[in-house]
């Protein structure tokens, strides 16, 4: 397995009373895809919550190593620097993809590089790569009321790879959409995160996503309780480009 590209340990997280998270234990690697499944209740969401620098956890420690980048202790560190290391490092996926509706595709999946700094020119035309390598070439300048739910999803994916994020959160990316489209999602998450040597972490209900991830830890009560690989013979085989991407151009921009 590769490197570890974040890793924590007796990572605990409590709202009051409550014991959202026991201790846990979980290491990623570099390029690793790992499904997150639970019961409501069980813990993923406040997993990835704090796995992600959203959510401040309680106690233990969460390692970001990325390459070109000195190890990053973050339990302990402020909002505003969770927040820097969201932005240069990290990419997010939502189940209802948080798009904002007054803006082109090309202006949603532009908007980290343009939090960045990034010239806008310069950030639209790195957007509008992705948007074509994920099937969506001549849809850039479409509002998100005027995409289907997976299309909207896609431009969802483009905005968290837009910056290089080494590591992308996806909570619940295909929860609102039908099998066939869920499917297709998949399809262009895997190939913007794992085949291009990123790590991906999915929080889903859906066994048919987790099925397509390199890995599956189960949580129950705020803990651990199983990890594994799926069943090689039951997994799709590796993907290739989505359907109308165009995927050659995406690495020459970046």
């Amino acid at each position: 397995m590769n490197t570890s590209v974040l890793s924590a340990t007796g990572l605990v997280k409590k709202y009051g009373e409550l014991v959202a998270l026991a201790g846990v234990d979980v290491s990623i690697a570099a390029g690793e895809s790992v499904a997150i499944m639970g019961a409501s209740g069980s813990g993923k969401t406040t997993l990835l919550h704090c796995l992600a620098a959203v959510l401040p956890a309680d106690a233990g420690s969460i390692r970001l190593t990325v390459p070109g980048q000195a190890p990053r202790e973050i339990v302990g560190m402020s909002e505003s620097e969770r927040s820097a290391v969201r932005r240069a490092s990290l990419g997010f996926v939502f189940q209802e993809h948080l798009l904002l509706p007054e803006l082109t595709a090309v202006e949603n999946a532009a908007l980290p590089l343009l939090l960045q700094g990034t010239p806008r020119a310069q950030s639209e035309s790195h957007a509008a790569g992705w948007l074509a390598v994920l099937g969506l070439a001549g849809m850039e300048q479409r509002r998100i009321g005027q995409l289907s739910g997976g299309q909207a999803q896609r431009v969802a994916i483009a905005r968290a790879q837009v910056t290089g994020a080494p590591l992308v959160f996806a909570d619940e990316p295909t929860g609102a959409l039908d099998s066939h489209t869920s499917d297709d999602v998949m399809n262009a998450l895997l190939y913007a995160t794992t085949a291009q040597g990123r790590s991906l972490v999915v929080v889903t209900h859906d066994t048919a996503v987790a099925a397509r991830c390199d890995r599956t830890l189960r949580m129950v009560d705020g803990r651990i309780v199983a990890s594994g690989h799926p069943d090689a013979a039951a997994a799709p085989a590796r993907i290739g480009a989505p359907s109308g991407s165009t995927a050659s151009t995406t690495e020459g921009r970046r």
